[in-house]
């Protein structure tokens, strides 16, 4: 696929966005753009490994848009007072946003996957990669993490991959709705849980998603998803139920792993991942029901995926010192967190949980799940710090933040909860308390500075 248009990106360094970008450069398509963290100094690494692919970037002040012919990447909240937006106006050009790019690409494609779900879709869309990677599809994926498998010194952001093999795989987000732009020949439906919209919303989205497409794997074990899917044909289920198309049996979790049966029909496949938690299992289960769903060897994918590496901060090992170690994790919501402290809490010691909530508004939507998880999760041996949430600018209902979610936890009494707004504060006291044994575990989204935060934390560690 070549691609000889002309784009720029409105906030060029964000997770959606790097990805697509490196994507339509690699395709010969002009790609520049500007970001307000470029602006700021922050996050170099990331815009040289743009530039390095012959993106131009520029300051966020409209000068990198000189032409009508150039089209404008940028997401539907960015106002009309924006520069760049403000610029784009005044010549004339097209404004699409990141789902809408990506959505023409995708449909364009002769095959494609889409992966959706409140969660799990980063992690699944990785291993659907990897699979049709090794087994010769030559596939294009989108994806808004890291890919361990793809990423390498010379591509450390690899979160999207280009190939000629006529095969696209890509997560779909719910939250902004756009999920309803795509028409996949397989859609994979992970779960069906709150995070930034209803549930009769979240019902109505994916409904809809998998009635457009051929194919639907659906989780077996998901209420939600299961009522959905009720009376839907071609349609494969996979889970831990007893009824599931794709079954695991047996499962046996690990500190660092897992390994199930997979029963499939009467044909029995052992699988061993290299990443941990029983989420994981549920996760593999979806990406091999996909990868079949393809007509893709199921033996071969099976090995495949045992060589799949995960993705940059989903449950990422940093580092330990004295026996203390650090994990970079992107859970935000609460099916995510309850994922990340159900694989913590399977092996003993004390969990130390600092959680930076990815803004206000959701804090209004599911703040009372959130402290109902971390009540659930974690035990009075365990302690939990929050920070203020995720603020970069604009107006904001800030009426319920993370002091609201602390005296909810609290008030549950099952573990001890701390808000202390400023985060270099918290990461201050974790260290202090830190001892032999410990996990400590960093969670969030929608700030790439978290994994710096959590590096800083494995430094300071050091004797």
């Amino acid at each position: 696929m070549s691609n000889t248009k002309s784009y720029f990106f409105c906030g060029i360094g964000g997770s959606g966005m790097l990805p697509l970008a490196t994507i339509l450069a690699e395709q010969g398509a002009e790609v520049a753009g500007s970001d307000r963290a470029l602006d700021q100094g922050r996050l170099g690494a990331k815009f040289e490994y743009l530039q390095a692919r012959g993106m131009d970037l520029f300051a966020q002040d409209g000068s990198g848009l000189t032409r009508s012919d150039q089209i404008l990447v940028a997401s539907a909240a960015v106002e009309d007072s924006v520069s760049d937006v403000a610029k784009a106006k005044t010549l004339g050009c097209v404004r699409m946003t990141r789902a809408q790019l990506l959505a023409q690409l995708f449909n364009a494609s002769p095959r494609s996957v889409a992966v959706g779900g409140t969660s799990g879709k980063s992690t699944v869309t990785g291993m659907i990669g990897w699979i049709a990677s090794k087994l010769s599809c030559d596939p294009t994926i989108m994806n808004g993490a890291v890919m361990r498998n793809f990423a390498d010194a010379d591509a450390p952001f690899a979160s999207s991959r280009v190939g000629k093999g006529g095969l696209f795989i890509s997560e779909v987000d719910e939250s902004d709705g756009s999920i309803a732009l795509f028409q996949p020949e397989i859609a994979v439906l992970n779960n069906i849980t709150l995070d930034h919209k209803s549930l009769d919303e979240l019902r109505q989205l994916f409904g809809d998603f998998a009635a457009r497409a051929k194919c639907t794997v659906w989780n077996a074990d998901d209420p939600e998803s299961v009522a959905l899917m009720a009376n839907k044909s071609d349609a494969v289920s996979c889970g831990f139920a007893a009824n599931a198309d794709f079954r695991a049996v047996d499962v046996v979790e690990k500190p660092l792993s897992v390994e199930f049966r997979l029963l499939v029909n009467d044909t029995e496949y052992e699988v061993r991942l290299a990443v941990p938690g029983r989420h994981n299992a549920a996760n593999a289960l979806a990406a091999l029901a996909a990868s079949a769903g393809l007509g893709l060897d199921l033996e071969r994918a099976v090995a495949a995926l045992g060589e799949y590496k995960g993705l940059a901060r989903r449950f990422e090992i940093v580092g330990t010192e004295r026996d203390i170690t650090v994990i970079d994790d992107f859970g935000h919501n609460p099916d995510k967190i309850s994922a990340t402290l159900d694989t913590l809490k399977a092996f003993p010691g004390r969990v130390i949980a600092f959680f930076q909530p990815h803004g206000f508004g959701p804090l209004r939507v599911m703040g009372k799940e959130l402290a109902e998880i971390f009540a659930a999760k974690l035990d009075m041996q365990d302690r939990l710090f929050l920070c203020d949430p995720v603020y970069f600018g604009g107006t904001v209902d800030k009426s319920i933040g993370s002091d609201s979610v602390v005296a909810d936890v609290n008030r549950f009494g099952t573990v001890q909860a701390l808000h202390i707004a400023d985060r270099a504060e918290c990461g201050r006291q974790i260290i202090a308390m830190a001892r032999p044994g410990d996990r400590i575990v960093i969670m969030g989204a929608r700030d790439d500075t978290l994994s710096a935060f959590a590096a800083e934390i494995v430094e300071k560690l050091r004797p």
